[in-house]
């Protein structure tokens, strides 16, 4: 699941880079453990990794949390497994308004506190009038809360790993030149059907670019949370273990009557069980995959 704080926010976030990023990890994780625990939606207790990333393709300002959540937790007395009773994990327009709500709410005292830096551009809100209109206003619409399909097992896990927690703003395999003061290199614009497409800056602002997303000193960009945080780790890890082996999740191998259709041309090799199709890429989407998972130097 990915929580993303509006570009109406980027720019504070910019200037309170500890305490914003604090806050962004707090009110995601905060959201998940309430609505997971809602007898409504899941009622159980759930461990969570989740990853801060401060960049979009284009190499702006765009802060969100990657967060790699189990399909499933631990019930409150820890004597078996839950799994999700609906075709979805969590509702996220649910999830929106309640990190929308977590999120301000933790601003408020921030800045009575007087523990937020406003300069330049932002001088206007040191004035409680002016900051409290600026909070209204980030209200009136839905922050986004988006939620990816289930990973094809440990494999992808790891993969999916592989790519989102260490890694930098840009690796090398998507520089493609750098020739007379420009560096030109590949990105994938989401906003039109994920196109890949070149971009081309001087130097000093794709190191200005660049230079966005140091963190402070110290902090820490993974953070895990629920029965995988570190103090609860050790206790409920095999626990879960234990029920997973015990009570493993058990699936029809037939569609239902009212989604029958023609027998499953795949079977899995480890399982024997029908496999489905869940997505279909294109030659362009297929390409750009391949050219992402080309190995590369950067260890920063």
């Amino acid at each position: 699941m990915i929580f993303t704080l509006p570009h109406e926010l980027a720019p504070l976030a910019f200037h309170n880079k500890k305490i914003l990023y604090t806050l962004l990890f707090r009110a995601s994780a905060a959201t998940l453990l309430e609505i997971v625990g809602d007898p409504k939606h899941l009622g159980a207790e759930i461990g969570f990794l989740s990853v801060l990333h401060t960049w979009g393709q284009n190499l702006l300002h765009h802060p969100h949390i990657h967060c790699v959540i189990p399909a499933g937790g631990l019930s409150p007395d820890h004597k078996s497994g839950v799994h999700p009773r609906h075709l979805f994990f969590l509702p996220v327009k649910v999830l929106s308004r309640v990190f929308r709500g977590k999120f301000l709410a933790g601003l408020k005292p921030l800045f009575q506190k007087g523990e937020l830096c406003l300069p330049g551009p932002l001088s206007p809100l040191q004035h409680g009038k002016a900051f409290r209109a600026f909070l209204r206003s980030l209200f009136r619409h839905d922050w986004v809360a988006y939620a990816k399909r289930p990973f094809g097992g440990p494999e992808h896990v790891l993969h999916y790993l592989a790519r989102y927690t260490h890694r930098v703003a840009i690796s090398n395999h998507r520089l493609i030149s750098f020739a007379d003061g420009d560096v030109t290199f590949r990105w994938r614009d989401y906003a039109h059907a994920h196109k890949c497409r070149r971009m081309t800056l001087t130097a000093h602002e794709f190191l200005r670019r660049f230079l966005l997303h140091t963190l402070p000193r110290g902090f820490v960009r993974i953070r895990f949370f629920g029965f995988l945080a570190s103090r609860r780790r050790a206790a409920l890890s095999p626990l879960c273990q234990q029920l997973l082996n015990t009570n493993p999740r058990t699936r029809s191998p037939t569609p239902p009557a009212t989604q029958a259709g023609p027998p499953a041309a795949w079977t899995c090799p480890r399982c024997g069980g029908p496999m489905i199709v869940i997505e279909r890429l294109t030659a362009q989407q297929i390409r750009w995959e391949s050219i992402a998972q080309v190995p590369f130097a950067d260890t920063s």
